[in-house]
């Protein structure tokens, strides 16, 4: 065995000696070669598409492909108005918003919004009634678990009932708003429960009796930190302690706060600066006009256009159809987001002086799903990790499972903020975030044996042909269940 490895030493030792030798041999003939009269231009050289090369700046093909995309956007745009001309039409805007030609004349969406201040309400009577202890623990719980159920459900039921006097617009604003209320409700019950539990252990006497020297102080430490404890003290005297916080005007702020994690004490900004103001409200009006001329002009031809060939199952031209659509879809979902997680959200925060304005990380750069998820959508991954992650952990369960059970929130929210409004109870939103948990384990894959690039494309695949199936999908189970099969000729052409 010794013998063994002094040879396998002694070879490394002969190789690296091989090596440094060479590389002096060769600096040693390129010296004298470069003296030659024939002046030498040649060396040893790899190619620059070689990986040995070392070479890795490719800016220029990515100008090149940035300009071939733009090109090749500019030629759909311009068949899409050759083939069915300009579709964009502000009237028609008003009438979908308002749900003139949809909704009844009792507006039930709007009724139901206003309704939405109940359950918010509810919530904070039965949080002071816990706080003085005038409610135990366990019926406040049950009460705050049937107030959340019927939150979620009143939508649902009321939909359902009245579906001729909803518009699609006024339904999906229902359910957005009564989603967002239900995690910031969770977030307000669980953080109570925290400085309520928090209050009681303090409360409670100490058995181990602290020494007498623990709180002795010198005369020269009080002089020397006189200072600091006073200004230590005007900080705590600032700060909002529970009990104090359970009043009307803590609870609103909460629920209009972008932010889906409620604290006692949010940061605030000292003023509202008018200029970042006025550019958000502008990109907000802009940005809101281009999404409803690509919807109108782009997305709404091509997604009538993709019904028969997806309800006859031909695979090609529903591919043709896919792609084609991909691209407004994914133009419309980048643009979508940039109004909502850096216009919209920065407005409101401005308006309330909210300080925290983390609102998305660089989610495009992300190597795998699971990055992707912790960085697009900040409040939300912010709430599931605080209200849904640690606890399933600290409860003993193991991270896998509790990441699974974070998904499947976020897929019945997706499936409810489709289904619902749609009033088609398909499970395809559903399936496909729970899809998801598979493709982070490919997405992983795919990064850690071909590197991280390959990880990105997975996740952009993703994005770019995910969203569009799930439209031509909805749409045309949607068609099936409300208009009948005998009328999918009249709706699969523009």
């Amino acid at each position: 065995m010794t013998t063994d490895l002094e040879q396998e030493t002694r070879i490394r030792y002969r190789r690296t000696k091989s090596v440094s030798r060479a590389e002096d041999l060769q600096k040693e003939e390129a010296r004298v070669r470069s003296s030659q009269p024939d002046k030498p231009c040649h060396k040893p050289r790899d190619s620059l598409f070689s990986w040995s090369s070392g070479f890795d700046n490719f800016t220029g093909f990515v100008n090149w492909g940035f300009l071939l995309l733009t090109m090749g956007g500019i030629r759909l745009l311009l068949e899409n108005f050759i083939k069915y001309g300009i579709r964009v039409d502000p009237e028609q805007w008003l009438i979908v918003l308002t749900g003139r030609h949809e909704g009844g004349a009792d507006h039930p969406s709007v009724v139901l919004v206003m309704y939405s201040v109940v359950p918010v309400v509810l919530c904070l009577l039965i949080e002071k009634g816990l706080s003085v202890e005038i409610i135990g623990y366990i019926p406040g719980m049950i009460a705050h678990i049937v107030n959340l159920l019927v939150l979620v459900m009143i939508p649902m039921v009321v939909i359902h009932i009245k579906s001729s006097g909803f518009s699609l617009i006024g339904a999906t604003s229902v359910c957005m708003t009564y989603s967002i209320l239900f995690l910031k409700l969770w977030s307000y019950i669980q953080v109570n429960l925290w400085c309520r539990n928090r209050r009681q252990s303090m409360a409670k006497p100490h058995l181990r009796r602290q020494s007498l020297s623990f709180h002795h102080k010198s005369i020269s430490d009080d002089v020397t930190n006189g200072s600091v404890d006073h200004e230590e003290k005007k900080t705590e005297a600032s700060l909002v302690h529970y009990p104090d916080n359970l009043n009307l005007k803590d609870i609103f702020y909460y629920m209009l706060a972008p932010t889906l994690c409620y604290e006692l004490n949010f940061p605030r900004t000292n003023r509202i600066r008018k200029r970042f103001l006025a550019k958000r409200i502008v990109e907000v009006v802009v940005g809101f006009q281009v999404v409803m001329c690509l919807f109108q002009q782009w997305i709404i031809p091509s997604v009538k256009n993709s019904l028969i060939p997806f309800s006859n199952m031909d695979v090609a031209k529903a591919t043709e159809r896919l792609l084609k659509l991909a691209i407004p879809n994914h133009l419309v979902w980048l643009i979508f987001f940039y109004l909502m997680f850096h216009s919209f959200l920065n407005l409101v925060g401005e308006m309330l002086h909210f300080a925290d304005r983390n609102f998305y990380c660089d989610w495009w750069n992300a190597n795998n799903i699971d990055k992707f998820w912790r960085s697009w959508n900040m409040p939300v991954h912010r709430w599931a990790v605080r209200h849904l992650y640690i606890p399933l952990v600290e409860m003993g369960y193991s991270r896998t499972a509790a990441s699974v059970a974070v998904f499947f929130v976020s897929a019945f929210f997706h499936e409810y903020l489709v289904s619902v409004p749609l009033r088609t109870f398909k499970t395809w939103a559903f399936m496909g975030m729970m899809g998801q948990v598979p493709l982070s384990i490919f997405s992983k894959f795919m990064e850690k044996r071909y590197g991280p690039r390959w990880g990105n494309i997975v996740v952009w695949a993703s994005l770019i042909l995910g969203q569009p199936l799930c439209i031509m999908m909805y749409y045309h189970d949607y068609v099936i269940t409300h208009i009948g099969e005998d009328l999918i000729d009249r709706y699969g052409h523009v």
